[in-house]
């Protein structure tokens, strides 16, 4: 009975054996998916085969085993050269390395060219969050809604699955877009310990209310979007531009007499600031967004 609900499901060829390519390999393998690895360091694929993966000698080798191709390599380059020597006619190519959104549609073009149908990922996720569904890891995916379809029981094993869009370059687009926000993120709470930090404050002491001050600050994102769909950036405003601009000496004179340097908030400052200049006064922070779009 084993054996007829291995054949059941889906089976998948993965190209790719890093630490994210081994995570999903045993996540496949654990929901009883025949597996193919191939990986360009062989010594990689020998744990696995004793859990029972078949390990291809090639590459090409591995692409012609099954209709549902994953890749998890290093870069676009390596993806470049690995599929160079394969035929994905007839294939369902999931990409799953980190690129940019330029790279998966080219990417998702020479697909086509090859009679292969694409399907671009951007793994929101560590290894060790892989197959393990408690821990809210997923993947975005964009490309073919067919595709994803398909296939989306089998993508599901690893990490949730978000499709985004038809445009194979969204989901590395929703990928940047969201790890930039964490960084401007971190970005603040280095600036945020770094006051403290010659002072007789113990950092487990803001931690706490750095952390829930952080989670109440996060649903103002919907706002913005609100603002940015309606181009409304003054209606139903509480703290308005000007204000927050007359505030920021405050953050800076409390920098300096903290020894703390301003380079992680002056550049969002001057854009405050460049924005109030231009008469936006009496919106709040949304025409920023605005004020990157049209320098960036």
């Amino acid at each position: 009975m084993g054996t007829a609900l291995a054949r059941a499901k889906t089976p998948v060829t993965l190209l790719g054996l890093g630490a994210m390519g081994t995570a999903l390999a045993r996540a496949w393998l654990a929901a009883g998916h025949p597996l193919t690895v191939w990986n360009r360091t062989p010594a990689r694929a020998a744990a696995l085969a004793a859990e029972g993966a078949t390990v291809a000698e090639t590459a090409a080798e591995a692409v012609a085993a099954n209709g549902l191709v994953v890749v998890c390599l290093l870069d676009d380059a390596s993806v470049e050269e690995v599929l160079a020597g394969t035929d994905l006619a007839g294939k369902d190519l999931v990409d799953l390395v980190t690129g940019t959104p330029a790279q998966a549609r080219a990417r998702a073009a020479r697909s086509r060219e090859r009679g292969a149908r694409y399907l671009d990922g951007a793994v929101m996720a560590v290894p060790p969050m892989i197959g393990a569904a408690q821990a809210g890891g997923y993947v975005l995916y964009s490309g073919s809604t067919e595709v994803f379809e398909r296939h989306r029981e089998t993508l599901a094993v690893p990490a949730g699955t978000v499709h985004v869009g038809e445009d194979a370059g969204f989901a590395a687009l929703y990928d940047v877009a969201l790890l930039s926000a964490m960084y401007g993120m971190f970005a603040g709470a280095a600036h945020a310990f770094a006051l403290i930090r010659k002072e007789d404050i113990d950092p487990a002491a803001l931690a706490p209310l750095l952390a829930d001050w952080l989670v109440a600050m996060a649903p103002s994102v919907h706002t913005t979007a609100g603002r940015l769909r309606s181009g409304d950036y003054t209606g139903s405003v509480v703290s308005s531009l000007a204000m927050q601009v007359a505030g920021t000496p405050t953050f800076l004179s409390t920098a300096e007499e903290q020894g703390v340097s301003p380079e992680l908030l002056s550049p969002y400052f001057t854009l405050m600031r460049r924005r109030l200049a231009e008469g936006g006064g009496a919106e709040d922070l949304t025409g920023v967004i605005d004020l990157l779009v049209r320098h960036g």
